[in-house]
């Protein structure tokens, strides 16, 4: 059900809780939701949002899930957070100083939940959020005590620089190099 502009607007500044569990494969972590994903409660729930369909084309998922289906990732060993909480019409709008502090609350989460992988989909907000003026995508050199971090391209459909499959390659990448030894990557 499409969110009426009424909701759209209703959601400003609100957040929507995370999918989280203890010890997860990958932890992937958006730059802020936007207002249709705080209009309906489900992490990157915006038509055109390609993180889905990347998930699915990337192997990590049988089939591509719906954002109301969120709930099912942590039984795949998989999770979604957050840098910044709140949710905005655009990732513009957040403050440097919100990033940096978002990066802070997310490198404590990130201690607290011990994921294998840490996948921040954005590099702007991942250059900004842990100081790292000159990261690239794909796993960076350092992690973040014994998680891998990997930045991967904005799944956002208003991210041009990135196709479809190109995006789902970053994404097999990040899920080979997480694969458990003896279970399906």
């Amino acid at each position: 059900m499409r969110p009426t502009p009424e909701q759209l607007a209703a959601a400003q500044d609100t957040t929507i809780p995370d999918v989280l569990a203890p010890d997860l494969r990958v932890l992937f972590c958006g730059i802020n939701p936007g207002l249709y994903s705080g209009a309906t409660g489900h992490h990157f729930a915006r038509p055109g949002n390609r993180f889905w369909p990347a998930l699915h084309r990337s192997g990590f998922t049988e089939r591509q899930l719906r954002p109301e289906e969120q709930d099912q990732l942590p039984a795949l060993g998989l999770g979604i957070t957050n840098v910044v909480a709140r949710t905005s019409a655009k990732a513009e709008e957040l403050s440097r100083e919100e990033l940096r502090e978002g990066g802070a609350v997310l490198a404590a989460k990130v201690a607290r939940l011990r994921p294998r992988a840490l996948a921040v989909l954005g590099i702007g907000a991942y250059r900004t959020a842990f100081g790292q003026p000159r990261a690239v995508v794909g796993r960076q050199p350092e992690g973040l005590g014994g998680t891998e971090v990997w930045v991967l391209p904005n799944p956002s459909g208003l991210n041009a620089h990135y196709t479809l499959d190109a995006l789902a390659a970053e994404f097999r990448a990040l899920r080979e190099a997480t694969a458990v030894p003896g279970q399906p990557a």
